[in-house]
Formats: C-alpha cells, sequence, structure tokens
C-alpha cells in the first residue's frame, strides 16, 4: 500500500533546515513526502539530508504582488499534479500562497503553523493588508496549528477565526528541540579556549549573547545601548552577536548599527549553520524581541544550560519562568534591560539558582520526540 502524500511548504528554506530540522525525516517513515521552498540549491541540499524530494517554487518575504500571482499559480498547478492528501504550510508568505493554492485545487487537508505574526509590529495600510491575507490564509485552511499559547489567545483575541479550528500541540514550539545535540557537555575547557581565542575573549570575561536576526524588532537597540552602558561600567564584559542583519527589511537604528561596528566588545559574528559553540561560551542569553511565535533560540540556550533574560511577549514567558530560568522583562525598553544584565552580572547567587533550572525545565517539556509524534498524531487523525 502506498504511502499518503504529505507536501511541507517554507518561504525559505532556512526555515526547513533549522526550524524543522529532522522532522521531515521522521515523517518519511509514513508519508511520501516532498518538500516545497524558495532557493534550489539550499533547498536540494536538505532534502538530501532528509531523505525527501523537493520541489522549487521562487517565494519572496516582501509584498511582492506579480511574483506571488506567479508564485500561486506554480503551487496550484503543482498541487493538481502531485495530488497531496496533507499541504502543511509554515511562515507567512507560504502559508498564505499554499493554502489558497491548496483550497483551489481541493487538496482534502490544509494545514498552516502559525509561528508569528508580522502584523503586530505594523500600522496603518500595512497592517490592514496583513490582517486581510492572514485571515485569507486560515479561511482557506482545514486545520491551524498555533506553536505558542500566547499566540493562540492573541489570534482568538483579534476574531481572526474561531476557536474549533485552531489548537496547539503538547507545551508549543514547531520542531522541540534535540537535547543529545545541544548538550552542554559536547564541548570541553579546550575547545571553548578556542573559541574564545579566536574572537579574543578573555577567560575571565562575562559573556552575553544573543542568536538570531539582528534587526529592530529583536530589539537590538535596546540590547546595545544596554551593553554599551554598561561597559562604562564593567570592562570585563563582552556582547556576542549571533545572526545576520536585514537592513532591507527592518534595519537598526543608526547609534546601534556603528556601535556594532566599531565596539570591540560587541562581536558580531554573522549568520553561524551551527551556534552550540558560541552558546557554550557564554553566560546569559539576551532575547529583547518585541514578537515571536516560540522561539527556538531561547530552547536552545537552555539545554545548553544557559539562563535568559526575555520580553514579556508569546513564545518566551511561556519557555521562560520569571526568576525560575530566567528573568522576563517588558519589550522595548533598553533600562530595564541594562538592570537586569547587571544584576546575573553581579547577583552569582540568583545566577546559579536559575542556571541549574534550565536544562531540566527545557527537557521536561520540549524534547522533540514529544513533539514529533503529537503532530503524527495529528496527521492519523485525518482521513
Amino acid at each position: 500500500m502506498s504511502k499518503p502524500k504529505l507536501i511541507r511548504i517554507t518561504t525559505v528554506p532556512v526555515s526547513l533546515d533549522k526550524l524543522l530540522e529532522g522532522q521531515l525525516a521522521f515523517m518519511k517513515e509514513y508519508f511520501n513526502i516532498l518538500a516545497v521552498s524558495s532557493d534550489k540549491n539550499y533547498l536540494e541540499k536538505i532534502g538530501l539530508r532528509e531523505g525527501v524530494n523537493t520541489y522549487t517554487i521562487e517565494l519572496t518575504r516582501k509584498i511582492t504582488p506579480v511574483k506571488d500571482i506567479r508564485a500561486l499559480y506554480k503551487m496550484y498547478r503543482l498541487f493538481l499534479k502531485e495530488k497531496p492528501f496533507i499541504v502543511h504550510t509554515h511562515t507567512p508568505k507560504a502559508g498564505t500562497i499554499g493554502m489558497v493554492a491548496a483550497w483551489l485545487a481541493n487538496v482534502p487537508h490544509r494545514l498552516h503553523t502559525i509561528a508569528g505574526l508580522p502584523l503586530l509590529e505594523t500600522k496603518g495600510i500595512k497592517r490592514y493588508i496583513l490582517t486581510a491575507v492572514e485571515k485569507a490564509t486560515y479561511a482557506c485552511a482545514t486545520d491551524i496549528y498555533s506553536n505558542s499559547y500566547g499566540l493562540y489567545k492573541i489570534i482568538l483575541d483579534n476574531n481572526f477565526l474561531s476557536p474549533n479550528k485552531i489548537k496547539v500541540l503538547g507545551h508549543g514550539s514547531s520542531n522541540g528541540i534535540n537535547l543529545s545535540f545541544f548538550n552542554p557537555r559536547l564541548f570541553d575547557s579546550k575547545f571553548k579556549k578556542k573559541i574564545k581565542d579566536k574572537f579574543n575573549i578573555q577567560e575571565n570575561d562575562y559573556v552575553f549573547i544573543y542568536v538570531g536576526r539582528v534587526v529592530k524588532n529583536k530589539g537590538i537597540n535596546e540590547l546595545v545601548r544596554a551593553f554599551s552602558e554598561l561597559q562604562l561600567i564593567y570592562r570585563d564584559i563582552k556582547l556576542l552577536l549571533v545572526g545576520t542583519f536585514e537592513n532591507d527589511l527592518d534595519p537598526l537604528s543608526e547609534y546601534t548599527y556603528n556601535q556594532i561596528q566599531i565596539n570591540k566588545n560587541i562581536i558580531y559574528t554573522g549568520y553561524q549553520t551551527d551556534v552550540r559553540p558560541f552558546l557554550a561560551i557564554a553566560k546569559l542569553f539576551v532575547f529583547p524581541s518585541y514578537r515571536e511565535g516560540f522561539p527556538n533560540v531561547v530552547m536552545q540556550a537552555g539545554a545548553m544550560g544557559l539562563p535568559s533574560i526575555v520580553t514579556d511577549i508569546n513564545g518566551c514567558n511561556e519557555i521562560i519562568k520569571n526568576k525560575k530560568n530566567g528573568i522576563i522583562i517588558p519589550p522595548k525598553n533598553a533600562e530595564i534591560l541594562k538592570g537586569k544584565m547587571e544584576l546575573l552580572l553581579l547577583d552569582k547567587n540568583l545566577y546559579r539558582t536559575l542556571q541549574k533550572n534550565t536544562r531540566k525545565m527545557i527537557a521536561s517539556r520540549y524534547q522533540q520526540q514529544l513533539i514529533w509524534d503529537e503532530l503524527l498524531c495529528e496527521y492519523r487523525k485525518l482521513n
């Protein structure tokens, strides 16, 4: 008996690579899987790793009407040809185009996972357009999954869809965390010294770390300002920024950008395929984002034994419990952020209390296999 066809779609392949790593390989035991995204070369590498077929459709993260219509037509034609049992989309643009095309092609099961709402940080006509597009995505889907309970509440509070169409799997997250991979014991002192030497980090330096897109809505302006002011008092501190700029989509302030370029204690690494070595040499993870779905990096930091400072937004305030495995602060407030960074720099007893809970709190709620099994159970309910 042939396996039912499952098509998984993201806007860009890095989402398949980093946000859903290993999940397609697990699901291929039960489904005939086709992974769809943009960037043919990158996508094919993921297909080889996961052992699944791939198909390239160029999707953009911006509002590009002509390209979007072209992608919609190609997606529709693909579904007519492949006749999938399930189409499951992730990320906003892939969700909209994938769900509309699947509805037009009469795909029986149209699933979309919400991992964030960009419209929350927009205003005016752009917010109106994004809201309309989001509602269209949900209307064309048969089932919606929110990857956090906070996001679930926001969606219902805004009347984007009815409660019987949306759910959260387990404790949240799209893919959980691989605790064997994100394990601080994999990195000994010799390895960590090598990384520190490479970036001119001294043995006694207190290293703050941020991992993610280096953009305004991740709170980088506030983080850089807080760190720069702390540095005037404490000389033996460093800030690691691991990620990429997106100056065309969400640029930083001129002050922040200049500080990153000229401040020798702010270390910008650029994009890294493996963030574990950087988490291994850090003391504290700082993630002052304005909006999230369910941030994998906060789980990864916790699995690597790092307490976190996060903002009081959905996802972050579900992974982090205040004063248990981290500190929760209001978003967009550099002064409070600075105060909590200083608190954990100085208060060693509080730091140790938080640190001892970090990995075990992640392990108890977000082990990867738990998330995969929950999703497989959802797929098997469909008929």
